[in-house]
């Protein structure tokens, strides 16, 4: 049989039997609870110098039913800390939420739940919803974006003809790449490069949407990477791709394109590049922005727990993999 607290009436009632001299365990009896309930309630109810009075007694039990009610805001301190330091740091509820084991075995909290703190009446007007990937004020149902639509490469090779192996993510070394613009009247623009694995990603400011700009800025970052990691590209019909063949000339990676309007068949660098929009939203002007400012989102990037790899970061995870190729060579 559940626990049920005793009413205000039971309280009224225990107070006048025992003006009347009446045993707890005759006040049990007729009010057909435990004595050991009534024992309590009396100890936690009356009050020294004044006595068992049923109204206080109500309202005391009133007060202890709404603190236990109460639930603490994201389970403890360390929690609850972790979680703000971390929103504020740009990262998401589902990357806190993984990587929260990680860091502190034995504690863990779901994403959904930070979700709800975030937008909880309470904390709203704290406006941790700004920290948020899409920084919207009132939670929404996720939304489709539009397809940008490029033409054909001359001598480009289709993805048809790319390696089956590349789309089961299971070597190092395969890449996407997409431009990424500002401002439509801004003379520079900028290029995303992600290693489809590890999730490891390059970020570079094009002075021009000039095909030569593009290739020799992703030829000098790639040439940072092992041979082993430069394997192949997968990108778009953009005009700014026309000097693949110097690419795969100079680095080794054999660059696929995607069929005409198939954003998705290069779905990885088009959701990082929804992540490089956390810190430069659309609209605002490439040519206003340093080098140094896009290093500094790629190390943000590079350097956030993703749980596609285990919570782990780009970083920790391309670190890992180069480690395991170097060991698999020396045997």
């Amino acid at each position: 049989m559940s626990y049920k607290h005793l009413s205000l009436e039971e309280r009224e009632k225990l107070y006048a039997f025992k003006k009347l001299g009446l045993s707890l365990r005759e006040i049990g009896k007729k009010l057909k609870r435990p004595q050991s309930s009534l024992t309590r309630e009396l100890k936690r109810n009356a009050k020294y110098g004044v006595g068992y009075i049923p109204c206080r007694a109500q309202r005391l039990a009133d007060k202890r039913s709404a603190r236990q009610r109460y639930k603490a805001p994201l389970k403890n301190p360390l929690v609850f800390l972790y979680v703000r330091q971390h929103l504020r740091a740009g990262w998401t509820p589902d990357e806190i939420a993984g990587r929260l084991p990680i860091d502190h075995p034995g504690y863990s909290i779901s994403y959904e739940t930070i979700y709800r703190y975030v937008y909880s009446r309470k904390m709203k007007r704290y406006k941790y919803w700004q920290y948020l990937t899409l920084g919207r004020k009132k939670r929404m149902t996720k939304e489709g974006r539009s397809v940008h639509r490029d033409g054909k490469i001359p001598g480009s090779i289709s993805i048809d003809l790319r390696p089956a192996t590349v789309a089961a993510r299971k070597r190092i070394g395969d890449w996407e790449m997409d431009n990424m613009e500002g401002k439509k009247t801004d003379k520079s623009t900028s290029t995303t490069t992600v290693e489809r694995l590890t999730r490891f990603t390059i970020l570079n400011k094009l002075k021009d949407r000039l095909a030569q700009t593009k290739t020799k800025a992703i030829t000098n970052r790639l040439l940072e990477f092992p041979e082993i990691a430069r394997r192949t590209i997968t990108a778009d019909n953009g005009k700014e791709n026309s000097y693949h063949q110097e690419i795969t000339t100079l680095t080794g990676a054999e660059v696929f394109f995607c069929h005409a309007y198939h954003s998705w068949e290069k779905g990885t660098v088009e959701n990082t590049i929804g992540r490089v929009r956390r810190f430069i939203p659309k609209g605002q002007s490439i040519d206003d922005l340093t080098e140094e400012q896009f290093q500094k989102v790629e190390f943000r990037l590079n350097s956030t727990p993703r749980k596609c790899l285990g919570y782990l970061t780009p970083y920790e995870k391309m670190a890992e993999v180069l480690a395991k190729e170097n060991d698999a060579l020396q045997v």
